[in-house]
């Protein structure tokens, strides 16, 4: 009887326990998204400089293209920055020796590029050529482009940037050989030239490349056609030390002698300041003033 009734009991458990709900698995752990770290955000259109390009393109040596060019344009435009209008640089000038040979110092870049109103333009070259033989009996070919730019200022014809790099890449087709090999080139030079030209910019903007505490100031001076005329403008300007505190005279050529200036005030305020007390025996007219730069005409009263 006993052993009966053990049995019964440990059917009646065995069969509670079968009626028992069984327990929902544990929910899984709550995926948390992963917070994307903010990229530092462009500065804004306004503090950003006014760039123009001047790049001798060659695709095959010889056929001018504007793969870099048109590659650099894009790349700066996601910066926020400016870019003068290449379309009328090229309808105005061509892409002439002429006009490669003007801007192939600092000083005539500087000079062409203030014509459109940059404040910094990129020269070089950029040359795409295929290798002489083909890889291994094939169609396949090697491409190979070299691309070296400077970022020069306007406002004081100084480079602020450089680089120069290479690529090499296989293709079938002489045209989109080259291209390939010319954007990958341009691609490595520009990842080097625009930090370093964005960056100095951020840190000197227009006029501001002088010493502590003072701008840099571009000044041209016309109708300077007698030597007194020149040594009068030269000892007035080294005479202004409230707002004048360095002088050098960079050139004089066919009556336009050109000065550069550090100056403590903006540039506006020093060309009126010239232009109301003008130096003995001369007049000013005022021809342009902007960022960096101003142009006066000297004239006898």
């Amino acid at each position: 009887m006993k052993t009966r009734g053990m049995r019964l009991g440990c059917g009646l458990l065995l069969l509670l326990a079968g009626c028992q709900t069984p327990r929902p698995p544990a929910p899984p752990p709550e995926e948390v998204a992963p917070v994307a770290s903010p990229s530092a955000p462009a500065a804004a259109m306004h503090l950003q400089p006014r760039v123009m390009f001047v790049i001798d393109e060659q695709s095959l040596g010889t056929i001018a293209t504007a793969e870099v060019e048109a590659m650099g344009i894009a790349l700066l435009l996601e910066q926020n920055a400016r870019v003068v209008d290449q379309d009328m640089v090229r309808a105005n000038l061509g892409k002439t020796q002429d006009v490669l040979k003007r801007a192939g110092d600092n000083r005539g870049a500087a000079a062409l590029g203030q014509q459109y109103g940059a404040d910094i333009i990129v020269i070089g070259e950029a040359v795409a050529k295929p290798s002489a033989r083909r890889i291994a009996e094939s169609n396949l070919r090697t491409y190979q482009a070299i691309v070296t730019l400077r970022a020069v200022r306007t406002d004081n014809s100084a480079t602020i940037a450089s680089s120069s790099e290479n690529a090499s890449v296989i293709g079938l087709d002489d045209v989109a050989g080259s291209s390939k090999a010319l954007k990958s080139a341009g691609q490595k030079c520009y990842a080097v030239l625009f930090p370093k030209m964005l960056g100095v910019w951020a840190k000197e903007p227009a006029g501001s490349a002088g010493e502590k505490g003072t701008i840099r100031v571009a000044l041209a001076v016309g109708g300077v056609d007698q030597a007194w005329k020149l040594k009068s403008i030269r000892e007035k300007l080294r005479n202004t030390p409230r707002l004048i505190s360095n002088v050098t005279q960079r050139a004089y050529t066919s009556g336009l002698a050109e000065f550069e200036l550090d100056v403590a005030s903006p540039a506006e305020e020093v060309a009126e300041a010239l232009v109301l007390n003008p130096p003995a025996g001369l007049k000013f007219q005022l021809l342009d003033v902007g960022p960096g730069k101003i142009s006066l005409r000297a004239a006898t009263p």
